[in-house]
């Protein structure tokens, strides 16, 4: 057996931006280098960026792409690490001839490896996602070819990303050109319960491929997306051997023990992958004969978070993201006193910090004495920056000229409240954070250009019964310090906010309940509608009541015109509203349960 230390940069990219990319590439291989590594894998897309959508169809951002891995490899040389090898992932062009239906320019999702100041290796995903949040066949085309390089007498391959969730290609081929270590960069989005079908799924695939398997995962909020990190390395047998945090930055070091290369044959080959292609392995010798003995570092892994801690990390982090990769200083959001504005600033408290997040408290004449104080308590416990400006006259400023009734003048007092937040925004330069839930996104229980104005909307993904759910877990962690977890001295959210009967408080004595179900039997039932996509019939099927399951359905699918105009928001679920669901607005189907 030979020995191998293999660095995986668990990084935070930012899109677009190939100079401080290639900046980090530079720090975290010298980390890499600093702990004695032998190769250093980072992650998908990495100088560029992921997703980068659009840009990879102009034809300058692919030249800079490929100028800034070249570059990349010339200032690790002259910075004197260019004898370890990096593999790093960045947007590429397969020479193709123009053909319709081909994406303009043939970009390919790439994986170069640098050493020595040169670009010595490329390959390119495989298997292009085309489902969820993934587009990619209007993105790139197909990679066709592997790259087998040695390392101190190791035979290493490269995959990308997609590749470990499709059956045959890159893993295939990996096993028949007899690798002992396959390495992956991946920018694999966070949704709940991913992490485990992710240890599943990369421990299978080092079976499959007979070879130990790095699996590198981009970290950090990118618009809507969220990628946790969680990079794996399994042995051969699919036992985990290291595991880096989520939701942080981490170099992940191992020592890994792997066969020596057998394999002598020739420098290319063609090999069948499995699924109706062929691949062509090149192979690259780097260095062959394997490392003097060394003793081993013991690897880390990490301890990984529970469900409602997962979630409110990546919500964090997402905010954090959001505000710092758009230049943003501060945000501003309107807190009730109710439990969706109170855990949105306490997500904002803890992405940024109090001092950076502004609250309007702006009572109408119907709201209660105890929302007013429970949003003040609120202030009081987390030093948010507060002010309070009084919608009453506002709206019978309004009311004077339009006498509007009925849900339209309800309407018109969440409208003067977007108003006054958009106006503080353009003033002082503020990101207005929305505050509504899932669950009201879901049945438009939300006011146009009213409580649905804003920049981003951290809960926007979230049930109203996570909502509560994560309140709860959130002020049971005084005391925890953690870097998702600003220090407050006393629970942040007010008690009352968490416990009261929810109301928009738009007339008297309003309740949520008057237009919606209870939300454990609404949240239920919108989780099979929307995130399964079960039609009527098996809703009812389903145990749902058939009344409730036509009314609802109309309220999701005609509430559709609203949620194309809602801001962006973190994707914490496996179908979020936008990225996930795409339904047409002008839509005559209608479910029918006979």
């Amino acid at each position: 057996m030979a020995q191998l230390r293999i660095a995986l940069a668990q990084t935070n990219p930012a899109v677009g931006d190939l100079a401080a990319n290639t900046a980090k590439l530079v720090e975290w291989t010298r980390q890499a280098a600093d702990r004695g590594a032998h190769l250093a894998v980072f992650t998908e897309m990495f100088l560029t960026g992921y997703p980068v959508e659009d840009l990879v169809l102009r034809s300058s951002f692919v030249e800079a792409s490929i100028a800034a891995v070249e570059a990349a490899a010339r200032r690790l040389a002259e910075e004197g690490l260019g004898e370890i090898p990096v593999v790093v992932g960045y947007v590429d062009r397969a020479r193709l001839a123009p053909r319709v239906g081909q994406p303009k320019g043939a970009p390919l999702d790439a994986a170069a490896l640098l050493h020595r100041g040169r670009v010595v290796a490329k390959t390119a995903k495989h298997h292009l996602p085309n489902y969820g949040v993934f587009d990619e066949y209007r993105y790139f085309v197909r990679g066709d070819r592997m790259p087998v390089f040695r390392l101190h007498g190791v035979d290493v391959a490269i995959a990308v990303c997609e590749d470990l969730w499709q059956d045959g290609g890159p893993v295939a081929v990996a096993a028949e050109a007899g690798a002992g270590l396959l390495v992956v960069p991946n920018a694999s989005p966070y949704e709940r319960g991913k992490d485990d079908a992710r240890l599943e799924l990369v421990s299978r695939r080092a079976r499959e491929a007979g070879c130990v398997l790095a699996y590198a995962n981009q970290v950090g909020g990118q618009d809507e997306l969220v990628f946790d990190g969680d990079s794996i390395i399994v042995s051969a047998s699919g036992e985990l051997i290291a595991r880096a945090a989520q939701f942080t930055e981490e170099l992940l070091v191992a020592d890994l023990e792997l066969p020596e290369a057998r394999h002598g044959g020739a420098a290319a080959s063609e090999v069948d992958a499995g699924d109706g292609t062929v691949i062509t392995v090149e192979r690259v010798e780097l260095s062959s004969s394997p490392l003097e003995p060394y003793d081993p570092q013991p690897p880390a892994v990490a301890a990984h978070l529970d469900d409602t801690a997962e979630v409110y990390s990546a919500l964090v982090l997402s905010v954090r993201d959001y505000v710092a990769k758009n230049g943003f200083q501060s945000v501003i959001l309107g807190l009730s006193g109710g439990i969706d504005s109170a855990l949105t600033a306490t997500i904002a408290s803890d992405a940024i910090g109090p001092d950076r997040v502004h609250v309007v408290l702006m009572p109408s004449q119907y709201s209660s004495e105890h929302s007013l104080g429970d949003a003040n308590e609120l202030v009081a416990r987390q030093g948010v920056k507060a002010r309070i400006v009084p919608i009453s006259d506002i709206v019978t400023a309004f009311d004077k000229e339009l006498a509007l009734t009925g849900l339209a003048a309800e309407n018109l007092q969440a409208r003067v409240r977007g108003t006054i937040l958009m106006g503080l925004s353009n003033q002082h330069g503020h990101l207005v954070l929305t505050t509504g839930n899932k669950s009201e996104l879901a049945t438009g229980y939300s006011t146009l250009y009213g409580d649905s104005a804003g920049g981003f909307a951290p809960i926007k993904d979230v049930p109203k019964t996570l909502v509560w759910k994560l309140s709860r877990w959130r002020n049971e962690q005084v005391g925890v310090s953690g870097p998702f977890l600003y220090d407050f001295p006393a629970p942040p959210i007010p008690e009352n906010s968490i416990e009261k009967e929810p109301s928009a408080e738009l007339r008297p004595d309003q309740r949520d309940t008057d237009s919606l179900p209870e939300y454990d039997v609404l949240d239920r039932l919108l989780d099979d509608y929307v995130e399964k996509d079960m039609g009527s019939a098996e809703l009812i099927a389903a145990g749902h009541d058939p009344e409730l399951v036509a009314r609802i359905i109309r309220l999701v699918d005609v509430a559709e015109y609203k949620r194309r105009q809602y801001p962006p928001g973190p994707k914490i679920t496996p179908k979020n509203f936008g990225r996930d669901r795409r339904l047409p607005i002008t839509n005559r189907w209608r479910e029918n349960p006979s």
